[in-house]
């Protein structure tokens, strides 16, 4: 197990009595300190004291000595909580299953079906399916927070949902999409990637896409389509 923010250790210590080996990560150092008095006896933990963000996966496994398969668990802040999920996915040794706990609306967003996907949605679910398991009222923390909060539950994928060649180069076409959401989804490629309109509207029907339609309502898969097209027009 990888617990990403450890904080005063009330998770970490359940996952120590049911996993071979925890990892806890935590960049507060004065929580760092509470932890290892804390777990001192514990055999089958291992604190690491930096931002999860500066450290590959696979060298936190390293660290440990320990290694793949692994599962990652934590309650993620709203400001990290994409990037820390990309951290890991996008890894060369990526978890088997992420178990995590957003703001009630950040994991609604991850879960999102065409029709409301935005960019998290996507990033996300190129490499895994998610599952919303339960909401968590801000009655449960210390302070309580002003929002609600959910878990959930995210199985990696063997590959990538569907094949790019070029991840970046992926997201710099989705991220132009999304640049204008309200706009029609060729207003918003053709202004953010600077290419006429007329050439955009044409890779977007060789790729099986309404161009009237906004960003939110594409698949994955007819992402995919038109990254394909629109490389194929810009050629």
């Amino acid at each position: 197990m990888v617990e990403v923010g450890a904080g005063l250790g009330v998770l970490t210590a359940q996952l120590a009595k049911r996993a071979g080996k925890v990892i806890a990560v935590e960049v507060d150092e004065a929580l760092c300190e509470h932890l290892r008095h804390r777990f001192e006896d514990a055999p089958n933990l291992s604190l690491v004291c930096a931002d999860v963000l500066s450290i590959a996966p696979e060298e936190l496994l390293r660290h440990a000595g320990a290694r793949s398969p692994y599962v990652v668990a934590g309650n993620l802040p709203y400001n990290i909580a994409a990037a820390v999920l990309r951290h890991f996915l996008e890894a060369s040794s990526p978890p088997k299953r992420m178990l995590v706990m957003f703001q009630k609306e950040v994991a609604e967003s991850i879960v999102a079906s065409p029709g409301r996907m935005g960019l998290l949605a996507l990033a996300t679910q190129l490499y895994a399916v998610p599952r919303l398991l339960f909401t968590v009222p801000p009655s449960a923390f210390r302070p309580p927070p002003k929002v609600e909060s959910a878990v959930v539950h995210l199985d990696v994928r063997d590959e990538p949902a569907t094949a790019v060649d070029d991840v970046d180069a992926f997201f710099r076409i989705v991220r132009a999409g999304f640049s204008t959401p309200r706009k029609q989804l060729r207003n918003s490629l053709s202004h953010a990637l600077g290419l006429d309109a007329t050439a955009v509207e044409a890779a977007m029907r060789r790729a099986g896409v309404d161009p009237t339609l906004r960003a939110q309502a594409l698949s994955l898969e007819q992402w995919a389509a038109l990254y394909e097209s629109l490389r194929r027009e810009t050629a």
